[in-house]
């Protein structure tokens, strides 16, 4: 079972420090496997690979758009996170999940990223955006030769099994690439025909078989703020989101209810609606929890990875 919760937004030090805890009780068997879904304050975070040259906004700019620098433990360079992105921690013990193949009850770092991946494909899929994986690059991506089209209600309209099925088993296995954000090159490319945009980014941190970050879905996001960077160098694809494809903004909540909908699918469990924190932990008696100071209902190896 998976439970989830929404927490509205969440600066980004306090979502790390209630990832880290959530993280201490699913290893001492405390909690259950958790979905935490969010909204993060601006901020750029830098991973254990980060080159502060991807950073390419002044400290000025940075102050002038309110957005704020944090180092983090996750692996990989530099990334983004803001208003209108769906930013998802699973926090879940992978020797729950069985492989496919059944050989193996617990799931490596790829095979879960790769779920991931599907998570997040089926759920485009539910607003009609055909969506692909990419060889070689790591998370959710436009499909260069489908038209996105706002069909009103998507997910009668694309069943979430039809919409990317060719391209769905394309793996790639670089967790630390990243996509920059439009530039002169990009516009340029555009411009001689569609190529593929980067609608989802996926990093992740596994300690000792527990998950922690995740991924961040651009839903409504404004696309400028990745003007502030390079992500990982990169800047022969764009950023894109939800809004840019269907041309309209979406209900964060109806994008939130397909995500939680599709990892009941995609992982075979069942999905526990979980209102509060506080009724989270009424199964972990006795363990101190430092609660986000605002949120809002509505919306024995390490490894990392983040692209």
């Amino acid at each position: 079972m998976i439970s989830v919760i929404q927490l509205g937004t969440v600066d980004y030090p306090t979502g790390l420090r209630l990832q880290q805890q959530l993280v201490a009780l699913r290893k001492e068997e405390k909690i259950g496997d958790v979905l935490l879904l969010l909204e993060h304050s601006p901020v750029i975070t830098l991973g254990r690979n980060a080159k502060a040259a991807n950073i390419i906004a002044s400290g000025e700019l940075l102050a002038q758009r309110a957005v704020e620098l944090f180092e983090c433990d996750r692996g990989g360079d530099v990334t983004f996170h803001g208003p209108g992105q769906i930013v998802g921690y699973p926090i879940f013990d992978l020797r729950g999940y069985a492989t496919p193949d059944g050989k193996r009850q617990t799931l490596g770092a790829v095979e879960f990223v790769r779920r991931l991946e599907e998570v997040l494909i089926r759920t485009c899929a539910d607003f009609a955006i055909a969506t692909e994986r990419i060889a070689g690059l790591t998370g959710v991506w436009t499909d260069a030769d489908a038209t996105n089209t706002d069909v009103g209600t998507a997910a009668a309209a694309v069943p979430p099994s039809e919409a990317g099925r060719s391209r769905r088993n394309r793996e790639g296995h670089d967790f630390t690439r990243a996509v920059g954000a439009p530039n002169a090159e990009t516009a340029s490319a555009a411009g001689r025909g569609r190529v593929e945009s980067k609608l989802a980014a996926i990093g992740i941190h596994i300690s000792h078989f527990v998950t922690s970050h995740g991924f961040a879905l651009n839903v409504n996001t404004d696309l400028s703020f990745f003007n502030l960077i390079i992500p990982c160098g990169i800047t022969a694809k764009p950023v894109t989101s939800m809004q840019q494809e269907l041309g309209r903004e979406l209900d964060p909540n109806a994008v939130s209810e397909s995500i939680f909908r599709n990892f009941g699918t995609v992982f075979s469990s069942q999905i526990l609606w979980v209102e509060t924190l506080d009724a989270l932990l009424g199964r972990a008696v006795g363990v101190p929890m430092k609660r986000p100071a605002e949120t809002r209902q509505l919306h024995h190896e390490d490894d990392s990875t983040w692209a």
